[in-house]
């Protein structure tokens, strides 16, 4: 993938302010788009944009294919004409810097519900509807019997249902199809808005000069209308429950490993069909995105097996991936892949090889510099841990080779929240007083300069760096269940001075 020098910005959708309780697709995101546009930016990453499961996290998604409803705007549903200016006069009292979740998600689906009943009265269902849903065949029909049934059977995962639509038996999806009839279309409904909404906004700020960058999580969640509709392509038993799950192993960091539970693929099913559901997949994130994150990069070359029953991650087992194989086929198919290899962490020379192979980039995050080895300096020792960092991240981003550069991901905390804790806790707490908010936002920026002269064709950074906030804005703490993906930037953060100082910053280097 050939790569022009470009800076990014990392923020979710559910991040953007809205009088609706959690970021959509609707003006403020044209108006972030705009923000873009004017701040120089050319890329745009976001995360997963399936439709949120287990602990309203994006990568523990109802499907691996379908939007989020909770992403459709109702302002554009009522430009459409499927609700009345009224009923979006009236809005609960949301939080204005986190999401609830929950309280989002039932004032969002009463508006849907509303917008799907006008929708239908408006009698002929038009030809665009209908083609959409033919062109989604391969996944659309059975993810919209998927959440109807989830609907039905009160939301419990799909191992619980009755058995014999648990475990699809013929007569079974037969009936309950016809049961169900009405949720179903309501479901389709909800996807036909989201790639409606999303595809507009996407081509918007492809003519502003703007790409998206998409986000693929190597593994489905267990709950999903993946694991439903193909138990075949899981390590899952006659009656659909996990044999094997996946994780990474004891480390440096956590002396038990992580145990994450997804299930694994059956790879030598999988190629039987040359890796269709994987073809399907990515075509369809690519309709969506100009590039593609792919998450645990490493997992394709070999992954780390857990038996279901175990309750950490220690007794599993390394077994080799697809590899290459799967890359070619996937060429193949769908052309020059536009990916990103997140290749963070322990990393062996095969997963090296195929990243090389195929001309991925991958990933380098200023927070990961190596403190151990700067941590015996006199420098840090006498308390200016400052410029030890910074001498070791100039070392890092002098580093040359095929790579994205991060200040930090969503998995780690905010740029100012990591200095805080890992500089300024060494200091006196009369030192530590002495950091106001002009310097530590002076600190921030020098940090995003780092990144942003670094010979890394892309530089990143999430908007929470840009903005200098602490660990309050921190968008996930990884093995931690609860708080995380909440946050949201306040209207008017977003000002023109700050559009123009990260403008001045682009064209100081080139991006």
């Amino acid at each position: 993938m050939q790569l022009n020098r470009a800076g990014g910005i990392l923020l979710h959708p559910t991040s953007l302010p809205s009088r609706y309780g959690i970021g959509d697709l609707g003006p403020e995101a044209y108006q972030f788009i705009d923000f873009l546009a004017a701040s120089h930016i050319k890329l745009w990453q976001v995360l997963p944009l399936n439709p949120i499961g287990f602990g309203d996290s994006p990568y523990q998604a109802f499907s691996a294919f379908a939007g989020s409803p909770l992403l459709i705007s109702p302002d554009l549903l009522a430009e459409e004409g499927l609700l009345a200016a009224k009923q979006l006069r009236s809005v609960p009292a949301f939080p204005e810097e986190r999401v609830d979740y929950a309280l989002c998600a039932v004032y969002k689906e009463k508006l849907c519900r509303e917008a799907y009943r006008n929708f239908q009265a408006g009698g002929n269902r038009e030809q665009q509807y209908l083609d959409f849903v033919e062109s989604k065949a391969y996944w659309l029909p059975d993810f919209a019997l998927f959440m109807a049934l989830k609907r039905h059977f009160h939301n419990v995962p799909w191992n619980y249902w009755e058995k014999d639509i648990a475990l699809r038996k013929p007569e079974a999806v037969a009936s309950w199809e016809e049961k169900l009839r009405d949720e179903i279309d309501y479901q389709l409904f909800l996807q036909y808005q989201f790639f409606r909404q999303w595809l507009s906004l996407r081509e918007y700020a492809n003519r502003k000069g703007i790409s998206i960058i998409g986000d693929l999580p190597i593994y489905v969640a267990y709950d999903s209308s993946d694991t439903w509709v193909n138990p075949r392509f899981f390590e899952l038993d006659e009656l659909g429950n996990p044999l094997k799950v996946g994780g990474v192993p004891p480390d440096y960091f956590s002396a038990t490993g992580q145990l994450w539970g997804n299930p694994i693929y059956r790879w030598p099913e999988m190629k039987q069909d040359d890796y269709l559901w994987w073809r399907e997949r990515i075509a369809v994130l690519l309709e969506l995105v100009d590039v593609i994150r792919v998450d645990h990069f490493r997992g394709f070359e070999a992954y780390w097996e857990i038996p279901a029953q175990e309750k950490t991650a220690i007794n599993g087992r390394w077994v080799k991936g697809p590899g290459e194989e799967l890359f070619r086929v996937l060429t193949d198919y769908l052309g020059e892949l536009p990916f990103i290899a997140e290749d963070l962490g322990v990393i062996t020379p095969e997963v090296l090889e195929l990243k090389k192979k195929f001309g991925f980039p991958g990933m380098k995050v200023l927070q990961f510099v190596d403190r151990e080895s700067f941590a015996d300096r006199p420098v840090y020792r006498q308390g200016s841990g400052y410029a030890a960092v910074v001498s070791q991240a100039r070392e890092q981003s002098a580093q040359a080779g095929n790579y994205i550069y991060y200040t930090g991901t969503h998995d780690n905390d905010t740029l100012r929240g990591w200095y805080e804790k890992t500089i300024l806790a060494q200091l006196s707490e009369a030192r530590r007083k002495s950091y106001d908010q002009k310097k530590l936002e002076k600190t921030c920026w020098g940090f995003i300069d780092i990144v942003s002269q670094s010979p890394a064709r892309w530089s990143i950074i999430p908007l929470q760096d840009f903005l200098c906030l602490d660990s309050a804005a921190r968008m996930n703490t990884p093995n931690t269940v609860g708080g995380n993906w909440e946050w949201r930037y306040r209207k008017g953060a977003l000002t023109p001075d700050l559009a123009q100082r990260i403008k001045t910053l682009m064209l100081k280097y080139g991006r």
